[in-house]
C-alpha cells in the first residue's frame, strides 16, 4: 500500500482522552482508532488475531511440531530471553508473559504500561482480551446445549427470525465459522465509524445488522470464514434463552465458578479499564489498515527510528466488539480461564471431547490451521488469540502434557503488521516443542 493510499483522516480521534503523555518534541503521532479487525482481522485471510494467528509459526520459523509423545522442554532462561528479545525487536511498549508447566510457572514482564511512562509492566495489569472472548461466548452456547435447551443442528432461525436464509444456517456453524455469513468488522461502514466516532456506543443488535446486510461468503456449511458476525448472533441468542444481558451470564456461567474475580464484559457505555491496567497502543486508523496493518516503507522506517509514534487507544469504546470481543482480564485470570477451556470444568465429558474434537483444517494459508467450536487449535495448545487495538493476546493449553502458554503485549500490531502477542508465543512453543 502506497503512503498515499495511508493518508490520514483522523477526525475526532486526537481528541481521545485519557491520551495522558504528549510526544516529545520532534516526535510525530499517527491517530487512530482502528480495529484491526477490519478485513484482516477476521476473514479468512485476517489477521484477526484469531486465526491468523493460528499460525503458529508464521512469525518465528515454522509452524510447532511435534506429537502427543514429543518431549516437552521447559527452559526458564530461554523463554524469558526469547521473550525479552522478541518484545524489544517489536517495539512494544509493554508486554507479559506466562508459562505453566507441571515444573512450575515461568513468568515475565517487560516495559512500561504507558508509553514514555514509567510504570512497569505487571502481572496484575488489566487489558482487553479480544477475540478469546469468543471461547467464552461459544462455551455459554454449549452449556445451553447441555441442559437441552438449544441443539447444534437447531436453524439460527429458530431463534432469530430475522437472519436471511436462518432457515439453512445452524447453531454449530455460527460456532465453527461456517454459516457464510459476512463479517460486520470488515465493511467499510463499521471502520469509518471508528475512526470518526471513537465513542460510539454500539448495540449487538446494530452490529448485527451490519454483517447480515452484506452478501454472504458463500453457502451455509459450504467453506470456512471468520467472522464475528456468527459470534454476535450467539450472543443474542444466548440473551435471549437466559433473560439476561451477556456480561451477567458470563460473570454466572464462567467468571464465578472459575474464580475469575479479574475478569469481566464491561458494560456497553463502560470504556474504562480497572486498575492497574495498560495502555494499549496502535499505528494507521481501521480504514487504512483494512488491507494490510504493515505501515508503508517511510513510516516504518520512522516507527523504528522512534520518531514516528503509535496513538493511544485505551478507552475507545470497545462496544463494537461486544461477545466477540470484549472482556478485560489479567494473564493469571487468562490463564485459568484457557486450562479450563482446554482441559475441562464448564462441560460434561462427553460434550468437552467433543469441542476438542470439533477443531478442523480451515482453507488458510497458514501452517496448519484448525478452528471448531468457538475454539482454534494452535500446535497442541486449544485456546484463541485476541486483538484489539492496542492490545494483542494470545493463550493456550495443552492438556496432554499439561502446558500453558499465554502472552500480551500493549501494541497491536507491532509497526510491520506482525501480531506481536502471537509472534511471541509462537517462539515460546517452538523453545518448549522444538520445531
Amino acid at each position: 500500500m502506497s503512503a498515499q493510499r495511508r493518508s490520514r483522516n483522523t477526525g475526532g480521534i486526537r481528541g481521545l482522552s485519557n491520551r495522558r503523555g504528549a510526544p516529545q518534541r520532534g516526535t510525530e503521532v499517527l491517530a487512530t482508532t482502528r480495529s484491526r479487525r477490519s478485513r484482516r482481522a477476521v476473514s479468512t485471510a485476517g489477521v484477526v488475531v484469531a486465526l491468523a494467528l493460528l499460525l503458529v509459526g508464521c512469525a518465528a520459523g515454522g509452524p510447532v511440531r511435534g506429537t502427543s509423545a514429543s518431549p516437552v522442554t521447559v527452559d526458564a532462561a530461554t523463554l524469558k530471553a526469547e521473550f525479552a528479545r522478541l518484545a524489544k525487536s517489536l517495539q512494544v511498549p509493554g508486554a507479559a508473559m506466562l508459562v505453566r508447566s507441571p515444573a512450575g510457572d515461568v513468568t515475565a514482564t517487560y516495559g512500561v504500561t504507558e508509553l514514555g511512562g514509567s510504570t512497569p509492566v505487571s502481572l496484575a495489569d488489566h487489558f482487553r482480551v479480544g477475540s478469546n472472548t469468543k471461547t467464552m461466548t461459544g462455551t455459554v452456547i454449549l452449556q445451553l446445549v447441555q441442559e437441552g435447551r438449544i441443539a447444534l443442528h437447531d436453524p439460527v432461525s429458530t431463534y432469530l427470525p430475522n437472519v436471511p436464509n436462518g432457515d439453512h444456517i445452524t447453531i454449530e456453524q455460527l460456532l465453527d465459522m461456517r454459516s457464510g455469513l459476512a463479517n460486520y468488522t470488515a465493511t467499510l461502514a463499521l471502520n469509518t465509524a471508528l475512526d470518526e466516532e471513537p465513542q460510539r456506543v454500539w448495540t449487538p443488535e446494530e452490529l448485527a445488522a451490519m454483517g447480515l446486510a452484506e452478501k454472504p461468503n458463500f453457502a451455509p456449511g459450504d467453506d470456512w470464514s471468520y467472522s464475528n458476525t456468527n459470534t454476535v448472533l450467539l450472543g443474542l441468542i444466548a440473551q435471549k434463552l437466559e433473560g439476561e444481558p451477556l456480561s451477567t451470564i458470563f460473570e454466572k456461567r464462567l467468571f464465578e465458578p472459575l474464580g475469575l474475580n479479574q475478569t469481566a464484559l464491561p458494560a456497553a457505555t463502560d470504556a474504562s479499564l480497572p486498575e492497574p491496567y495498560t495502555h494499549g497502543y496502535m499505528y494507521s486508523n481501521n480504514v487504512d489498515t483494512m488491507e494490510s496493518a504493515k505501515l508503508p516503507a517511510d513510516e516504518l522506517a520512522r516507527a523504528k527510528a522512534g520518531t514516528l509514534l503509535p496513538s493511544d487507544q485505551t478507552n475507545v469504546n470497545p462496544s463494537w466488539a461486544w461477545a466477540a470481543g470484549g472482556v478485560i482480564s489479567t494473564i493469571g485470570d487468562l490463564a485459568k480461564w484457557v486450562e479450563a477451556l482446554g482441559g475441562g470444568g464448564l462441560l460434561d465429558g462427553k460434550l468437552q471431547k467433543e469441542r476438542l474434537a470439533s477443531v478442523r483444517t480451515v482453507p488458510v494459508d497458514l501452517p496448519d490451521p484448525r478452528y471448531g467450536w468457538g475454539i482454534a487449535k494452535i500446535g497442541q495448545l486449544y485456546g484463541h488469540t485476541g486483538e484489539l487495538p492496542g492490545y494483542n493476546s494470545f493463550m493456550g493449553y495443552d492438556p496432554v502434557h499439561r502446558v500453558t502458554i499465554v502472552v500480551w503485549t500493549n501494541l497491536a500490531p507491532a509497526a510491520d503488521g506482525r501480531p506481536p502477542a502471537a509472534t511471541i508465543a509462537t517462539r515460546l512453543m517452538t523453545s518448549i516443542y522444538g520445531g
